[in-house]
């Protein structure tokens, strides 16, 4: 959900875009407030991601405002002067809005915030990939604490609804993700997938009988889906 802030020293302004705040299921309305300092310090406290922020206000300016929080948050400009519109882009905020406004436009306002967002998380994701396939470990946020597991531990994962269970040389490791997410994030030359709900260390495999893998005293099962895919790759491993 994304904590919206609406700022306007008009009320009428704030009860329309409130309302529209509250037809979006992406969005979650904070606060509403006439006032540009009350706003600011919201901001500051860090519990806001995008400030719907009028222009002209007596305290301070939606420019001044801008400045001050320095791309703390998302920010959409709402104003009845469209002369303001080319300083607002040059401070990255992300639209424009002109009064009146209608909801179609706010919606397509919504949709930038959104695209942005998941762009960003995207990136954030791959870089995490990238990171963890160029070292010898990675890192899984289990109940209580983020552990830090070598690939050299690994004997197999195992997926179990909504999250997965590592199994290493030594222990168990439950955390909350998916198989896909994993296999993407495991390097490919060291681990492969076997099984809808398995994906095994090929360094530990230590016998393949009956359409099964044994290692670590497990006997893990071959899918039907996966079958060629894994004897071709143990073929050009030990070929």
């Amino acid at each position: 959900m994304i904590r919206c802030l609406v700022v306007d020293d008009e009320p009428l302004a704030l009860d329309i875009i409130a309302d529209y705040i509250q037809k979006v299921p992406e969005l979650t309305l904070s606060a509403t407030t006439t006032s540009a300092i009350e706003g600011l310090g919201l901001v500051q406290q860090g519990v806001i991601d995008l400030v719907f922020l009028d222009i002209q206000m007596p305290e301070l300016t939606g420019i001044q405002f801008l400045k001050i929080i320095n791309g703390k948050c998302d920010v959409i400009l709402t104003t009845a002067y469209p002369q303001y519109a080319l300083e607002g882009y040059e401070l990255n905020v992300t639209d424009y809005l002109l009064k009146p406004i209608a909801f179609d436009r706010f919606y397509r306002s919504i949709q930038k915030v959104t695209n942005q967002k998941n762009h960003f998380q995207k990136n954030q994701q791959a870089e995490l990939q990238n990171h963890n396939k160029n070292n010898e470990f990675i890192f899984v946020k289990t109940e209580h604490k983020i552990q830090r597991i070598d690939y050299d531990d690994v004997y197999y994962i195992e997926g179990l609804k909504d999250y997965i269970s590592i199994y290493t040389s030594n222990e168990r490791i439950i955390t909350l993700q998916n198989m896909k997410r994993m296999e993407e994030t495991l390097p490919e030359e060291r681990f492969i997938r076997v099984h809808k709900s398995y994906i095994v260390a090929l360094e530990k495999i230590e016998s393949i009988e009956r359409g099964r893998i044994s290692l670590k005293e497990k006997l893990i099962p071959i899918g039907d889906t996966y079958r060629e895919s894994f004897f071709k790759r143990i073929g050009e491993k030990y070929s």
